[in-house]
Formats: structure tokens, sequence, C-alpha cells
């Protein structure tokens, strides 16, 4: 789900790099010293899973688990991505690093949506924190979709079609990245439900 460096317009540009920066802020500020190493585990996962990349016009369709990171990480998410974001354009050119800003913000926006709407329901027992889990991947990929669309859009009405055609690629990313965080959001509550305190704090 990268946008390529040439596309976007300065203004765009621009206002993604100061969102991007000031959700990194913020997110350090909440990170926690003990949480570093879940926090790089979390972020080398985002980084391994969006390697696998299928270039769609100037977007790329992949795995982002950005709806699992805002589950786990709550704000802490936005650096994480940033990090993952940055080795990404900067070893393998995926995106770029003009372009970094709003991929970012692209990406972590809708974890800390898909994080702040399903935290209450996640913290029930059932299937409702079961359905909750599948919302929140599916969700933060749509909203992903939309940001995505909407930075073409506003770079210029000739992205129109390419805007319709990203949200549509990523149409059935959306019930894959349900399912993969509704399965480890079941695994880790059985197993590892430390990792889930960020729902309860």
């Amino acid at each position: 789900m990268h946008i390529s460096e040439g596309v976007l317009s300065p203004a765009v540009l621009a206002g993604g790099a100061a969102l991007a920066a000031a959700g990194a802020a913020i997110g350090l500020k909440k990170m926690d010293y003990e949480a570093i190493p879940r926090v790089a585990i979390l972020s080398a996962a985002f980084f391994v899973a969006t390697l696998i990349h299928v270039p769609v016009g100037p977007v790329g369709a992949h795995l982002v688990l950005n709806g699992l990171m805002g589950l786990l990480l709550g704000w802490v998410a936005v650096p994480a991505i940033l990090i993952a974001l940055f080795l990404q354009a900067l070893l393998f050119q995926f995106g770029g690093l003009t372009v970094l800003g709003v991929n970012t913000v692209i990406m972590a926006a809708p974890a800390l949506i898909a994080y702040y709407v399903f935290q209450p329901l996640l913290r029930q027992q059932g299937p409702i924190a079961s359905v909750a889990a599948f919302a929140c991947g599916f969700t933060a990929i749509l909203l992903s979709g939309v940001l995505m669309a909407a930075a073409l859009l506003f770079s210029g009405e000739a992205f129109w079609p390419a805007a319709q055609l990203a949200l549509l690629a990523h149409l059935p990313g959306m019930i894959i990245e349900g399912l993969v965080t509704l399965f480890v959001f079941q695994y880790f509550k059985k197993t590892q439900p430390a990792l889930l305190a960020k729902l309860y704090g």
C-alpha cells in the first residue's frame, strides 16, 4: 500500500510529513521502556509482511498488519510503522523518502482509529471480541485504502482512476487482514494475555 515518489503534490507531501512527525512524537512519548522489544518485533513483522509487494498502478498491494499493530500498540504503532517504512524505502525503494510521511499516515492513522473504535469491544468475552478483532483488521485496511485514494485525489483529478483501482485492489486484503488479526488476537488471548495489556490500560 505504498504510494510511489513523483505522484503526489507538494501540499499533500508536506501535510503527510507534518502529521507523521506529530504522530510519531506522541507515540514515542507514550512508549514505555519495557515495551521496546515488543515494538521492535511488531515493526519487524510489519516490515517483512509488506515485502510481498504486488504493484497496482502507482501503488502496491500487500499484507499490512496495521490493524493488528494498532490493536497491540495504540499510539506507539505510529513510530513503529514509520521506522519500518523508512527501512523499506531505504533498502528496497518501496514508496520513497519524499512520500514517507504520507505513507505513514495512510497506514498508521487507520491503526489508531481501529484501536480506539474497537478497544471497548475487544475487552468483552465471547464472540463480541472475536468479531471486533476481525473488524479491527478489516477496517484498518479499508481506511488505509480510503486515505490512499484521498491522497491521490488531492494531488489531481487525473489520479481518480488510479485511486479507484487502488481501493478495489485492497478489497481481498481487507478480509485476509481481518482473519489474520482475529487469529493473532485469539492466540495471544489464550497464550500471552500480557501482550494485550494495551487494550485494558
